[in-house]
């Protein structure tokens, strides 16, 4: 395979570089910040059709990248949540004075390390992919850099994540050094029939380094600080985009590199899907700030979609990459809602905050009720179809005992979702809240109503999508 061969593979992410440095200089020297704004969600579409669509497929640069229907399948969904934190954060942040065109070229430069990771073949593309965009994610946490929270949230981020880096970095020279190479494929020719020990002590480096970029317990400590303290729209960008880049790298890595070790990394997963709905449900009863809350359910949700990624087969890839779709569209969806509401000049963050909204704001409060149902997996909402999906999943996998038991973590967190449904629609309001700006309105109105009744059509193409894109894995 000659090099013109292996840039076509890697066309989305040449338009997103070379789409970044010609944005870069763009803005450094045009005052036309919203040209910058538009242009960023112009490439971001354009890399999505051109791996959807254009793109080839194949293995390039030595195997270090690979385009399938896994990577096409991601992808696109990736490059769409990006695109559609453009506009949502855009105005937010002129609104508060702050211009920073520099937001679309991050959301940008994300997006492209979050491609490289699900077209990862191999440690070090998989490293590269891994840290261009939490380099990115950094930045974003802590751009409205006169906000204290927001400051802070960038700093924790930043330690926290290179910790996590440096596991996964020593996971994966441990596996480097006992497996001979760094190809997912020369890698399971090693661990065919079990892995090692040292094999296994690295794959456990590496599963706890990718655990704390899915916000997956016990290594979900730093999701509620910079959930609450970054920008609205950027963690609205945060609970999407960059969770489902690491799920398909996740899958990738112990599919393609791993399949012959299932048995022995299945286990580790259902530790951490277990402990991550426990953590999720329970501690998110005592949050009454929504950022908070909403991370805790994150965590929760990444619970089921490791869940159906431990069943360790086809159907459980396909369910966790079906979940991940939908859950994407009620996280975005949620911190829209939190993104147009105001009062007083000040954001509305709290559950109280939320009193009385239903008979002021009816949209909003409708669309806000729509994603809590839908995290919560009541039906026929979005959230149930991607529990069902896991769940079917694990029990098909033998894992029923498992799932009944992450079913009643379910249950638990359903009393914070109804709370705030409850305060939303039946206590007094606490003061008139603003006219919410018409592009978070607007996105949030539509992604609801994609919560239902749309995702009922909707799932008639994610669904044999998301198969050929699970087949892609070589599972069984």
């Amino acid at each position: 395979m000659n090099f013109s061969t292996d840039l076509s593979l890697a066309l989305p992410e040449l338009i997103l570089a070379g789409g970044a440095l010609v944005l870069l200089v763009w803005g450094a020297f045009q005052s036309r910040a919203n040209m910058v704004f538009s242009l960023a969600a112009v490439a971001l579409l354009v890399a999505a059709g051109a791996a959807a669509v254009l793109g080839p497929m194949g293995r390039g640069f030595s195997g270090g990248l690979i385009a399938d229907q896994a990577s096409a399948f991601a992808k696109v969904a990736i490059y769409a949540a990006s695109a559609i934190a453009i506009p949502l954060g855009q105005p937010w942040f002129q609104r508060r004075g702050v211009n920073n065109f520099e937001f679309p070229i991050l959301i940008v430069l994300a997006a492209l390390g979050m491609g490289m990771m699900a077209s990862a073949g191999d440690l070090i593309s998989l490293y590269i992919g891994v840290e261009l965009h939490s380099l990115a994610l950094y930045v974003l946490a802590a751009i409205h850099r006169d906000n204290a929270k927001a400051s802070e949230a960038g700093l924790k981020y930043f330690v926290l994540g290179a910790l996590s880096s440096g596991l996964l970095l020593y996971g994966a020279s441990l596996i480097y050094g006992f497996a001979g190479s760094t190809h997912f494929t020369v890698i399971a020719q090693s661990v065919e029939g079990g892995a090692n020990v040292g094999v296994l002590f690295g794959l456990v480096f590496l599963i706890c380094g990718l655990a704390f970029k899915i916000s997956a317990a016990p290594f979900h400590m730093w999701t509620p600080d910079v959930y609450e303290g970054a920008p609205t729209p950027v963690v609205a960008f945060f609970g999407a985009a960059p969770k489902m880049a690491a799920m398909v790298l996740f899958a990738r890595v112990l599919a393609e590199g791993f399949g012959g070790a299932a048995e022995q990394w299945r286990q580790i997963l259902v530790i951490i899907a277990l402990a991550s709905v426990a953590v999720g449900a329970f501690a998110g009863l005592a949050q009454t700030n929504l950022k908070r809350l909403w991370a805790y359910s994150s965590i929760a949700n990444i619970g089921y979609a490791v869940l159906g990624l431990a069943s360790g087969d086809a159907a459980g890839v396909q369910a966790m990459l079906v979940f991940m779709v939908l859950y994407m569209v009620d996280v975005t969806g949620f911190f829209a809602c939190l993104a147009a509401l105001s009062r007083d000049g000040r954001p509305m963050e709290t559950i109280s905050d939320m009193a009385g909204l239903f008979k002021e704001r009816p949209g909003i409060a409708l669309a806000m009720s729509a994603f809590a149902l839908s995290a919560l997996g009541l039906p026929p909402f979005s959230g149930f179809w991607a529990k069902f999906y896991v769940f079917k999943a694990a029990i098909g996998a033998g894992l029923g005992v498992v799932a009944v038991i992450a079913l009643v973590g379910s249950v638990v967190a359903a009393f914070y979702y109804l709370r705030l449904i409850k305060v939303m629609w039946f206590d007094a309001s606490a003061g008139t809240t603003e006219t919410p700006p018409v592009e978070a309105r607007t996105i949030a109105l539509a992604l609801a109503l994609f919560t239902f009744p749309v995702v009922l059509v909707a799932l008639a193409f994610i669904d044999p999508l998301a198969a050929a894109a699970a087949a892609a894995f070589g599972l069984a």
